[in-house]
């Protein structure tokens, strides 16, 4: 009886060893999302949420798939399921910004990022996001404050671009030529951050 009784504990066990955890799916989502599978990245967030329904991080990392895949009402609604299990994530607040923008809400994405910048004051990802909402609301000197910001912190040939789209708009074509000329350069980045709504 002792014998069986065992054998069925072990046998329980290696059962137990083999079925991944709900941080082993994010890892395998993140992975996916990461070679640029999104499909497969969101089934296995999916799984991973199923097992755990409860972990910020895979609602988090599913609304940046979401949102990369062009699904910003499901991104919205996970980044606000990310400030319900945790009101004082910066990163949340700066996704959802960015999926608000995104969905033409304007005035309500920038709202949701500054409220990032409280939390996260010295963020370049954040300036930058709410760099693109103020030039969307025509708001150019706000726009670019914000860019220059960014390029204090962390020059990178796309801030170059918009900050040089922002003096466009203002008719400041000299400094739009030099920000140009910087971002073609290739001596800065070409990127802030390649997946900057949520890092």
């Amino acid at each position: 009886m002792k014998i069986k009784f065992l054998s069925l504990c072990v046998m329980l066990l290696c059962a137990c060893q083999t079925l991944p955890t709900s941080a082993e799916w994010k890892i395998r989502g993140d992975g996916y999302f990461q070679d640029g599978k999104p499909q497969q990245a969101l089934a296995a967030y999916n799984r991973a949420l199923e097992l755990n329904p409860d972990n910020g991080g895979v609602y988090a990392a599913r609304g940046a798939a979401y949102f990369f895949t062009g699904d910003y009402l499901a991104a919205q609604k996970d980044f606000m399921k990310v400030l319900e299990i945790n009101p004082y994530e910066p990163e949340a607040y700066s996704a959802l910004g960015s999926t608000l923008a995104a969905l033409g809400y304007y005035q309500d994405a920038l709202e949701v990022l500054n409220m990032a910048l409280v939390l996260a004051p010295q963020k370049p990802e954040i300036f930058f996001s709410r760099g693109g909402v103020n030039f969307m609301l025509g708001q150019y000197d706000q726009a670019v404050a914000d860019y220059s910001y960014v390029l204090k912190l962390r020059p990178a040939a796309d801030v170059y671009n918009a900050r040089g789209a922002a003096y466009l708009k203002m008719g400041n074509q000299e400094a739009a030529n030099k920000d140009f000329d910087m971002a073609k350069s290739g001596r800065v980045p070409e990127k802030l951050n390649d997946y900057s709504m949520i890092d």
